[in-house]
């Protein structure tokens, strides 16, 4: 594979901020409070038609709960059992799920970039989970460590994302059971944002835990009080809680750290064909995994995850970007707010390359990841090929679109001297504001500043060399991992994590966490 890029390495002890893509015209880090209000889609009694139906799923037709241990404990607690399946009583699952906290912060390493979950505030995050990657230069490839990292390099140059996923792409190249030592290690030293932590069983988010308790200097009961770690966990729609999902979600909520309970709900293969249904089902497996945690874990931070959409009925394919999909991202967030729980959501594509498709479907999942007012959106930057495939282009052009939405949503504030009647004035009719002194005094920031977009003439933009957004979009990848410097690390704590890591390969061996 060839290597266009040699990013710099930076030491410092202190962890002052920094610009991380000087060369990049970005908006600044924020936390992103939409001004608008939420849009709801459903109407009060659909909203409670929904709700009724979910916990009729739940008493009567239950969830297949995978994990013995996990069935004996939901016994105790006064849960039905039939075989593997669980089935809870309403006022069961109500009482549980008012158990869970409305709002928590997410601390990291580097303070300034702490992330509040919950209320009007967006968080955006990388891409999670792909098993390939792709750029225009080296073509399509199973995903490996080096593009691992670079990946999370691009996530945190770039100031509109606010959180890693569970991995940006897989790490094919790595062994299987102790790759997440390996990731977690290279993103807590290649970023100080927020980052999601492996959900295949206790042992990876424990020992997950442990790295970014030592990170923050902290023990892990001092975590317990000011979480860092998050997971998310899927539900195996149709109604399945499997072992090595709950054990993470379990062991991570015992530890006082943040859970994502997201079922996967493709409308005509994992649910129903019809909306009500799909998205009663994922009301239904979302609310009763919330229960389970509450029930063992009571005040643990949750949030309630949609990820339903739909399939081609021609070919089963999943796709993206559909307006069920982006009306579901947006009754997701009304049911969550319901509940009194954060929400998250996703901004997906079931493009196979950086087009026209894969743009105007990633549009339309935002909008209504946006429109939903998502807490977490996953899956913001660098999603392709119905997440089979991250993309490093694609990291650029959807970067584009969440600096317009949060441009586009954040409150907006005036003055008199906004209101321009002395530039009107000088004016006068049928001139031009290009010269007035309001115009000249505030040119420089009077809009929002692309970082992909071309404005250009097309007479200047073929001498430009008449590139397309794909094409800009690698040159402008290349040019951040060229210009990017890796955030302060104390050497001391640098040690820890590696000697852990170190320590906790020789314990497992060839064993599983």
């Amino acid at each position: 594979m060839n290597s266009p890029v040699s990013p710099r390495r930076r030491s410092r002890r202190n962890t002052a901020a920094q610009d991380t893509s000087p060369s990049l015209p970005q908006l600044p880090y924020q936390q992103v409070r939409s001004s608008f209000a939420p849009v709801a889609p459903l109407s009060e009694d659909q909203l409670q038609a929904i709700h009724r139906q979910s916990l009729k799923i739940i008493a009567e037709l239950g969830v297949k709960v995978l994990c013995p241990d996990l069935r004996r404990a939901l016994k105790a607690k006064g849960c039905t059992i039939r075989d593997e399946i669980v089935c809870m009583d309403p006022g069961f699952v109500e009482d549980m799920v008012a158990k869970a906290p409305s709002s928590f912060t997410l601390t990291p390493r580097y303070p300034d970039h702490a992330i509040a979950v919950g209320g009007n505030v967006m968080n955006f995050g990388l891409v999670s989970g792909p098993p390939s990657v792709h750029d225009t230069i080296n073509g399509r490839r199973s995903g490996n460590f080096a593009d691992f990292k670079n990946l999370i390099r691009l996530g945190q140059s770039l100031n509109c994302i606010h959180f890693m996923g569970n991995q940006a792409c897989a790490t094919n190249d790595l062994a299987v059971n102790t790759r997440h030592l390996d990731s977690l290690l290279a993103t807590l030293t290649l970023s100080d944002k927020i980052t999601s932590t492996m959900s295949i069983g206790a042992g990876r988010v424990r020992d997950a835990a442990q790295m970014l308790a030592i990170a923050r200097g902290l023990t892990l009961d001092e975590l317990k009080s000011s979480p860092t770690a998050m997971t998310n966990i899927n539900v195996n729609s149709p109604r399945v809680l499997d072992k090595e999902m709950s054990s993470a979600a379990l062991e991570l909520a015992s530890l006082g750290q943040a859970v994502i309970i997201t079922p996967f709900t493709l409308m005509g293969a994992m649910t129903p064909v019809t909306f009500a249904a799909a998205l009663s089902q994922q009301n239904a497996e979302a609310l009763f995994t919330i229960a389970v945690v509450q029930s063992m874990h009571p005040g643990a931070p949750v949030v309630y995850g949609g990820f339903t959409s739909n399939v081609d009925m021609k070919s089963g394919a999943p796709a993206f970007g559909t307006p069920e999909n982006s009306r579901a991202n947006m009754a997701g967030g009304q049911l969550a707010r319901h509940y009194g729980v954060p929400y998250r959501t996703s901004a997906c594509n079931a493009s196979n390359c950086v087009d026209g498709q894969a743009a105007y479907e990633t549009q339309m999942a935002l909008w209504g990841a946006v429109m939903g007012q998502g807490n977490m959106i996953y899956h913001g930057a660098g999603w392709l090929e119905g997440g089979l495939v991250a993309s490093f282009e694609k990291v650029i052009m959807d970067a584009e679109m969440l600096q317009m939405m949060i441009s586009l949503t954040s409150a907006q504030n005036f003055d008199d001297g906004d209101f321009g009647f002395e530039a009107m004035d000088e004016v006068g009719t049928g001139g031009h504001f290009f010269g007035c002194d309001h115009t000249m005094s505030r040119y420089k920031s009077a809009f929002y500043a692309p970082i992909l977009s071309d404005w250009s003439n097309n007479e200047s933009w073929l001498e430009q060399g008449g590139k397309t957004a794909t094409e800009r979009a690698a040159v402008i990848w290349q040019e951040m991992l060229r210009t990017y410097r890796e955030p302060a690390l104390d050497p001391a704590i640098a040690e820890q994590l590696n000697a852990f890591v170190i320590r906790r390969k020789l314990e497992l061996g060839a064993n599983e966490p």
